[in-house]
């Protein structure tokens, strides 16, 4: 085995010589912290001491079997382990948290209706409920032969040809251009009397890859492509990107991480040389069209938890809110029956399909979803394949722990020392992973570090074992596999390893 990579050992003392630095600019508009304001200097060292990565694998770390720290849920394993509310919750916020989880299950139906505080849904969209695509609050998968792709969708783009449309991104006014018919996202459901989009079709090619030892691993390639266009041919110009819809665990402690942390694990330029250049996202919040750091999404397109909602209500369900208050969604000009079809807005409840404070629930209740405590976190097996983790530079990337901000508007989420396996920035993940598509500063080889914990449940919550943002891998093991750009190392260091350490890594995965 290698030895632990010396940045990794010396991240605390990296970490607090960032933190009591200097501010960075970004977009030419706003400096984001290097330094924690929200701390004392004593907390400041405690911070940094807690943070520092682990040397000694020879038993589990002090609340390492805690994830969220404070906000950890404890109950039993089963199919709802990722729908729990944080554990510290205030009793008075509970109430708040039911609320937004009916909304997160509600039925939107379309427009007249009845039930007019449900209708809107629309014209245009990809499902009729949040809980539709994350079952159980858990990860999406690819669509299995007749099934519907409920659960992933595509996301559209073209490349900027214009200097004003380059000059929107570079200023993070966009994120990208819309495919000029069919906009931003292919929505593969209508409502009556409007024809759906398109439909998703995915091929797959086996390509065997040979692990030490002798052991054969066959990896599947994806092919995307549409059928059954409704609104003429998509610009050739356009890209396809797939995209499973991520779990929900843990967001609120997500956004609750200071900027400072972040930043001080990026190295754009790689001034170390270790091969690893992480890029911090920077976007735009959908409410105070403020520069902001990208924290979720698959590409870190959106800032907060309330910006992703946002962008699901509108691009999903086609559900106007106020921070997205146009009521026919992903419906382009082009579209032009699509636009003519009754929107939901009731004047008397709101200017918007979803008024506040339906938003407000739904983001607080996203944001309180409790990460579940480990299992087997100090069992010798668990230890063993920890060590190879760190020891292959996954860490590099897949930051072990943080300590929320101590100021945060949410108690939940305060000053807690959270176990994530993230650091939140843009990786390049080479040509393999590639999707031909910019977002933002995030090239078309660049994705977000997704967290890892609770990985080892997706199999008990979403009834399956698909990861990536496209599902093409079936199991821990061929994610792995997938890795390559500046991941390449670790993942060759894995495909190097003992078959006894792969199982040990593997072993680690589950427990998360």
């Amino acid at each position: 085995m290698s030895p632990i990579p010396a940045r990794r050992i010396v991240a605390g003392a990296a970490l607090y010589a960032a933190i009591a630095g200097l501010s960075v600019a970004f977009a030419g508009e706003r400096e984001f912290p290097k330094v924690r304001t929200d701390l004392s200097g004593e907390d400041l060292k405690r911070v940094v001491d807690v943070t520092r990565p682990a040397t000694d694998f020879s038993h589990a770390e002090q609340y390492e079997a805690m994830s969220g720290g404070g906000a950890t849920s404890i109950d039993p394993v089963s199919k709802k382990s990722f729908s729990h509310i944080s554990g510290n919750i205030p009793f008075d916020e509970e109430q708040r948290f039911r609320l937004g989880n009916a909304l997160f299950k509600k039925l939107w139906v379309s427009a007249p209706s009845s039930t007019q505080a449900s209708d809107g849904l629309g014209p245009l969209f990809n499902a009729r409920s949040c809980m539709s695509c994350h079952v159980n609050d858990g990860r999406g998968k690819p669509p299995e032969g007749d099934q519907g792709s409920m659960s992933m969708l595509l996301r559209l783009a073209r490349p900027a040809t214009e200097p004003a449309e380059q000059e929107a991104i570079a200023k993070s006014d966009v994120l990208n251009l819309p495919d000029p018919t069919y906009g931003h996202q292919l929505q593969d459901l209508a409502v009556p009397g409007l024809p759906a989009e398109g439909k998703m079709a995915i091929g797959y090619r086996e390509q065997p890859v040979t692990l030490n030892g002798g052991e054969v691993v066959s990896l599947r390639h994806p092919s995307y492509s549409v059928t059954d266009l409704g609104y003429g041919p998509l610009a050739q110009e356009t890209t396809l990107s797939p995209r499973v819809a991520p779990g929900m665990i843990g967001l609120g402690l997500i956004e609750a991480i200071p900027e400072a942390d972040i930043l001080a694990h990026a190295d754009p330029e790689d001034a170390n040389g270790d091969g690893i250049s992480g890029r911090a996202a920077v976007v735009r919040d959908h409410r105070t069209g403020e520069i902001a750091l990208g924290r979720f999404g698959w590409k870190a397109q959106n800032a907060t938890v309330r910006d992703q909602s946002a962008d699901a209500f509108s691009n999903d369900i086609g559900i106007s809110t106020p921070d997205r208050p146009d009521a026919y969604g992903d419906c382009t000009e082009a579209e032009a029956r699509c636009r003519q079809m009754p929107n939901g807005v009731q004047k008397r409840l709101g200017n918007e399909e979803a008024p506040d404070p339906i938003l407000d629930l739904v983001t607080f209740y996203s944001a309180n979803l409790a990460v579940p405590a480990r299992r087997k976190a100090s069992f010798p097996e668990t230890l063993k394949g920890k060590q190879v983790f760190y020891q292959a530079g996954c860490i590099s990337c897949h930051v072990p722990k943080f300590v929320t901000r101590r100021d945060s508007a949410d108690k939940a989420q305060s000053f807690q020392l959270i176990w994530p396996y993230s650091d939140f920035l843009l990786h390049d993940m080479g040509d393999d992973l590639a999707d031909g598509q910019q977002v933002g500063i995030a090239s078309r080889r660049e994705w977000r570090t997704p967290p890892l914990w609770g990985i080892g449940l997706t199999k008990t919550v979403s009834g399956h074992s698909f990861f990536l943002h496209d599902g093409r891998a079936r199991n821990l093991t061929e994610a792995i596999l997938w890795h390559g750009g500046e991941a390449q190392k670790a993942r060759d260091a894995f495909a190097s390893s003992s078959k006894d350490d792969r199982q040990a890594l593997i072993t680690f995965l589950e427990s998360l």
